[in-house]
């Protein structure tokens, strides 16, 4: 097994995303684990020493870890290359047709509401005229 970066120059912004990403969720995880360790007793030890063994320890597994995943293993990097290489193919939208866009769904869904709520008050009307409906509900 060859040590390094796999095929460091490719998929650079995926990777980094990647990185960060991985990089908050551990940190999340070790702030988690740190509250955690405030409810468990050492004994003789002080527990500022153990909590911070420990955090360093977890740390520097998941670091390794996430360079494994993100950096070193074929099938992941050959993913992150992929999706870097098809994320250039995108047409993103333009300022313009993205608020077009989204004033018509805002239009539809204010238009939709409208006829739900106007079918719903002819129903309504028609059941209780029938009887079915009662006026205390």
């Amino acid at each position: 097994m060859a040590s390094g970066i796999y095929k460091s120059g490719q998929g650079y912004w995926v990777r980094l995303m990647s990185a960060i990403a991985f990089g908050v969720v551990i940190a999340l995880g070790l702030k988690w684990l740190w509250d955690f360790m405030d409810t468990l007793t050492f004994g003789e030890i002080e527990a500022t020493y153990v909590k911070v063994a420990v955090i360093l320890v977890c740390a520097f597994l998941f670091g390794l870890l996430g360079f494994w995943v993100i950096g070193s293993k074929r099938r992941t990097v050959e993913f992150m290359i992929a999706t870097e290489g098809e994320m250039k193919k995108v047409n993103w939208s333009s300022k313009r047709e993205l608020q077009r866009s989204t004033w018509a769904v805002i239009f539809m869904t204010f238009f939709l509401a409208f006829f739900c709520f106007f079918f719903d008050q002819i129903f309504y009307f028609i059941f209780y005229s029938a009887g079915v409906l009662d006026a205390s509900n």
